[in-house]
């Protein structure tokens, strides 16, 4: 078996800053949705929108909820409803127009991103949640403004100042809860490597891979990364493909075999025929399936803004049309007004601006504290519909590091742990998945490891060199059959399990056999997954033995093997098309396009960052026992979320007929004080019930 320089440095890094940042990217949604809302926009093209542009219209926001929230308390003070339900009086000079300065402030700038939201969705018309709580600070401004200058009445200043800061401050909650815009592609992009050395007249040279061209002679050292698609010429190595094909072990690359791009090289030099370049290559074709399985990835419209829409065509509605019936009745203007005002106020109010928004704050925090750092909440709220569950296999549902399955002795002499010194001594000189292996058991042993001299590779057969004085050869089977050396039958797993001999002064003294270790945590996911009636598939690119090795020790309802990554696509597209709903979970390039697909897209936190860039939740632990409790969270949340919605806007049923003054005549009528209090009532009820969600998914 051919060991190679096998370097995973760069991944390790890139993935430890992808957890490091994972903080950092809450904030990056950056307004994504409420930018369409308040700015027109629709999808905007990937990467359109940097990161330095969110950050700004974050901080932006921010302030103005700030400003809004130092100038409101002064006008709530001053407020003479205020003062009554409160019982004390406060005289202050000028205190209405002061009131009305410290409002108008609050309501051109704090209130801003509401209006210039509310011309958009009218422009467009779409009225929303920003029509509904523009039209109701602007009716709440110009009628107060208009107390201030004579018209009879109590004026609403204060409403409107808690009305904008509680709205800022829930679209604050929620900017800070929705994870960032994807970056699957620039990290598509970035596995390849910047440079290429091209052989030009029997010398090599330097170049940007963007100059590289169909036909060109290229030279991949071992340890780099290969810089695009093309057929070896010269040389012979074995390739780290896991990250872009699934294929969990190195694969032998000799003269004529076609290698990918980004692929990393192991210990053998390869002088490579490039193919493929640019849009042509595997890898961009791999992009190309991301971007466009992400454009037809529609996103579900939140319940809130269907609730604002409906609400503000009932509130525009019932406003003018109290204020139209009290003048037909024979009221005064100063009446009429106050109804439709109390009404339209009423209409809009706190809880709804926060019903959605608290829930998503708890959901994503509780969930980051179990495992799951979520990143698309429609799929989050969604994934109480999965009926099918597609695995990725290596690094999800095994470790993705091979490790000794079993140490066979044949001479009676050796035993297992002075076979597992030598070939620890000899393996020591190779970063190769077999090696680690080989040493990462030596140090469960506490096996002191000797060093060696006259380190060899051999090429596509193993490693040799002298250990004490002898000579000691790990090696595969290619090696055993060139030499036609006698060895017993291996009862390892044909293409299951890996096998290396050791050979001690060219004598076979036993064999060791390593295999891709099952998480202990994943039988337990499969049995929770097929307790809810959920039907879970294992999706590889590994061979068909494997497979089945995995799928029938976890008792799995079915395998494929030998996938493609496109036709890891084709084959969630597939079970969408039969009415199942689909999460896919993996780790690699591989799987970049299937999560994309997948109605709800999981990546393990220790695979690599496409995968998790491109997944809607990322399982930060990489326990798949967390995809049961996935599903778990995201019908607690999707439940608490209606409950609050029937809240804020179901006690209009009874609040909007009494404020209209539907029971005048017989006394009873609903006063702007009340209706402020039905308000805040509305809002601590919601709250109250968004904290109990701690208690049901814990």
């Amino acid at each position: 078996m051919n060991h190679e320089h096998q370097h995973n440095k760069n991944h390790h890094q890139q993935a430890t800053e992808q957890k490091d940042q994972a903080t950092e990217r809450l904030e990056e949604k950056a307004l994504h949705g409420h930018e369409q809302a308040m700015h027109g926009d629709t999808h905007p093209p990937h990467g359109e929108h940097g990161h330095d542009h969110h950050r700004m219209m974050i901080a932006d926001f921010k302030k103005r909820f700030w400003v809004s929230l130092v100038l409101s308390v002064p006008v709530i003070i001053l407020s003479p409803m205020v003062q009554h339900i409160l019982g004390f009086s406060l005289d202050v000079p000028y205190s209405l127009y002061i009131a009305f300065v410290l409002s108008s402030v609050i309501y051109f700038y704090g209130g801003w991103p509401f209006l210039t939201g509310l011309a958009e969705e009218v422009k467009k018309g779409a009225p929303g949640m920003m029509t509904l709580i523009g039209v109701a600070i602007t009716v709440a401004y110009l009628y107060s403004s208009a107390i201030v200058f004579g018209l009879e009445g109590m004026d609403f200043f204060w409403e409107l100042a808690t009305l904008i800061v509680i709205m800022l401050l829930g679209h604050r909650i929620e900017m800070r809860s929705v994870l960032g815009a994807s970056k699957a592609l620039e990290l598509l992009v970035s596995m390849m490597p910047a440079e290429a050395m091209l052989i030009r007249d029997g010398e090599t040279v330097k170049v940007p891979i963007e100059e590289l061209q169909k036909g060109d002679l290229i030279l991949v050292k071992p340890g780099e990364k290969v810089p695009a698609d093309g057929v070896v010429e010269d040389g012979e190595s074995h390739l780290n493909e896991s990250m872009l094909t699934g294929e969990s072990k190195p694969v032998k690359k000799t003269r004529g075999e076609k290698v990918i791009g980004g692929a990393i090289n192991g210990n053998g030099a390869l002088r490579i025929r490039v193919e493929f370049t640019g849009k042509e290559s595997y890898l961009n074709k791999v992009i190309t399936l991301v971007q466009e399985a992400q454009k037809t990835k529609s996103e579900t419209q939140r319940l809130a803004d269907r609730a604002a829409k409906w609400l503000t065509y009932v509130a525009l509605t019932a406003g003018f049309g109290t204020f139209a019936v009290w003048l037909l009745l024979g009221q005064n203007l100063a009446f009429a007004l106050e109804r439709m005002v109390t009404v339209m106020v009423i209409s809009c109010p706190h809880a709804l601006g926060l019903a959605v928004p608290l829930v998503v704050a708890i959901s994503t925090a509780v969930s980051a504290n179990n495992g799951l750092l979520i990143r698309n909440r429609t799929a989050f709220e969604n994934s109480r519909k999965i009926t099918t569950v597609i695995f990725d296999k290596t690094g999800t549902l095994t470790q993705g590091s091979h490790e000794i399955a079993s140490v066979v002795l044949f001479d009676k002499a050796m035993d297992e742990q002075e076979m597992l010194r030598l070939a620890a001594a000899v393996e020591q000189n190779s970063e190769h998945f077999i090696a680690q292996s080989i040493l990462r058991r030596a140090k469960e042993e506490s096996i002191t490891v000797p060093p060696s001299q006259a380190f060899n590779y051999l090429p596509g057969k193993g490693l040799e060199g002298m250990v004490e004085g002898k000579d000691v050869k790990v090696v595969g089977p290619n090696y055993i059959r060139e030499f036609n050396i006698s060895v017993p039958a291996s009862q390892a797993e044909e293409g299951v399990e890996t096998v290396v001999y050791v050979l001690v002064e060219k004598k076979p003294v036993g064999y060791i056999t390593m295999r891709d270790q099952i998480r202990e945590e994943s039988a337990k996911a499969i049995q929770v997954l097929q307790q809810h009636g959920i039907r879970n598939l294992l999706l590889t690119g590994d061979n068909e033995r494997v497979a089945k090795s995995v799928s029938d020790h976890l008792q799995m309802d079915g395998f494929l093997a030998n996938v493609l990554p496109h036709q890891k696509q084709e084959k969630v597209k597939e079970l969408q098309a039969k009415g199942e709903f689909v999460a896919m979970t993996g780790d690699g390039v591989n799987d970049a396009p299937a999560l994309a697909q997948a109605d709800v897209g999981i990546a393990v936190g220790s695979g690599t960052d496409v995968a998790a860039e491109t997944a809607d939740i990322i399982l930060v632990n990489s326990n798949p026992q967390d995809i049961a409790s996935l599903i778990l969270f995201g019908k607690a949340t999707y439940r608490k979320m209606i409950q609050n919605l029937i809240w804020a806007t179901g006690y209009n049923l009874i609040a909007l007929p009494l404020a209209a003054g539907v029971l005048y005549h017989q006394g009873i009528m609903v006063s702007p004080a009340v209706g402020a209090a039905l308000m805040s009532l509305s809002t601590v009820i919601v709250a109250i019930n968004a904290q109990l969600l701690r208690r049901e998914i814990k």
